[in-house]
């Protein structure tokens, strides 16, 4: 390193590039990326190139690339063909790109602007489906690598979960037909899903009630009882215990209390058999797929006048 190159401790390149600095370590570990020198206390320092090389890093990470192939473009010097031709980006794309990038810029202030923009793309459909939903799909990925701290992960869940809640209750249709109860399994609490669930149904002129996360069955029996669903929506992204899943199964297929009732998520195709022998219907596939599985459920009973 030149004498003259600037050198930074490892606290100033976080805040200069907004990565934070457990995930830089993890970076120079797994990828190579950057490549600090050392001082005689082993205290790492970093040069303009090696701040450049994070940065074009983390700007990969927001435009959909996964951590290896973003690590990938940067040693073979792709990095700024990729960042600079952002032709190929459709408008749902450039927003997802900017959020993402706000988030792990930990950036509040431009993350609640990036986020209040794209609501006027388009329906709160097409805004959940096309940014708002592969935003989190993102984050979650970019967390799961080792590229977001838990603070940006929660920041982004609680800035655009507020703002799919508030366009699920304002899509609502005024004079449904039919009312579908959501709920979140008592140990779940991502309930991002069931928003976009709500969304969806309002589309169909479907009403939703929703119980929100840790819903116990004992509580989704009382809310069965006392507001007569068409059906019930459950949302289940983590695994039961094993030792659990049955029986936890069985507590909610007797709080529909006959209701017909659906499970989608993350976590719902490892219950798929168990859920379908107590009468239940795991949800997956495309809009349309689910849309025909939601149809045929609701059938069964007359649609309210």
């Amino acid at each position: 390193m030149s004498e003259r190159d600037s050198r930074y401790r490892i606290n100033v390149v976080a805040e200069m590039t907004g990565v934070p600095a457990p995930t830089l370590r993890a970076w120079e570990r797994r990828y190579g990326i950057p490549t600090p020198s050392r001082t005689a206390a082993a205290y790492r320092l970093y040069s303009d190139r090696d701040v450049a090389m994070v940065r074009k890093l983390r700007d990969l990470c927001a435009g959909g690339l996964s951590i290896a192939e973003a690590a990938q473009m940067v040693l073979k010097g792709e990095a700024d063909t990729f960042i600079e031709a952002p032709g190929h980006l459709d408008a749902f794309e450039a927003a997802t790109r900017r959020i993402v990038a706000a988030v792990i810029a930990f950036d509040p202030d431009l993350l609640e602007r990036e986020v209040s923009r794209a609501v006027y793309l388009g329906s709160a459909v097409t805004v959940f489906e096309q940014v708002l939903g592969p935003v989190m799909r993102q984050v979650g990925d970019l967390w799961h690598a080792g590229t977001l701290s838990v603070a940006q992960e929660h920041l982004a869940s609680e800035v655009v979960g507020s703002v799919v809640r508030a366009l699920s209750r304002l899509v609502q249709p005024p004079a449904p037909s039919r009312r579908v109860l959501l709920a979140a399994f008592e140990d779940e609490e991502h309930v991002l899903g069931l928003y976009g669930v709500a969304i969806r149904l309002a589309s169909w002129g479907i009403r939703s009630v929703d119980l929100g996360a840790r819903t116990p069955p004992e509580a989704l029996a009382d809310a069965v009882a006392r507001l007569s669903p068409d059906a019930v929506a459950l949302t289940l992204t983590i695994a039961l215990r094993p030792e659990r899943a049955a029986a936890t199964l069985e507590r909610y297929a007797q709080a529909c209390a006959g209701v017909p009732w659906f499970v989608g998520g993350a976590g719902a195709a490892a219950v798929a058999t168990r859920v379908e022998r107590l009468g239940g219907v795991v949800l997956a596939g495309e809009a349309a797929t689910l849309r025909a599985a939601i149809e045929q459920a609701l059938a069964v009973k007359p649609q309210r006048p």
